[in-house]
């Protein structure tokens, strides 16, 4: 199945197999790229030398503190990406964890692990803004 065959389904083919296999396929390369990011950001951090000028320390820092991140953010994705996989097989993905409603395939092709509806999400983001600003 393409994005497009995707797009152009019936509302009564939602999370039908095809699109499961569709967004398993997605979440399985998204999987892998993190891994393969991580043992990359790894490896460049193990290359990274101790600046022997003491001016070069800083771009070095920075630049540690940037594969740091980055390891960090796809240490943090890798079990979302596995709960979406977890989802595909209980049967519970595409669908918003909070109201039960369809989650939509717009925003499961901008974000395949998505757990929540983009209502359900803004409600959220609402209460979390409201929380921090108590």
């Amino acid at each position: 199945m393409t994005r497009d065959e995707l797009l152009s389904a019936p509302e009564s083919d939602y999370m039908s197999e095809a699109q499961l296999a569709f967004f398993k396929a997605m979440l399985l390369i998204q999987l892998d790229e993190c891994r393969a990011r991580i043992e990359s950001g790894k490896v460049s951090l193990a290359d990274l030398e101790r600046p022997v000028d003491v001016a070069d320390v800083a771009s070095v820092e920075e630049e540690r503190m940037t594969l740091l991140n980055m390891i960090d953010r796809d240490r943090r994705m890798l079990p979302v990406v596995q709960q979406a996989l977890l989802q595909i097989d209980d049967g519970s993905y595409g669908w918003c964890d909070e109201t039960g409603e369809p989650i939509g395939l717009q925003r499961l092709l901008l974000s395949p692990s998505a757990t929540l509806s983009v209502e359900a999400k803004q409600r959220q983001e609402l209460m979390e803004r409201h929380m921090s600003q108590a």
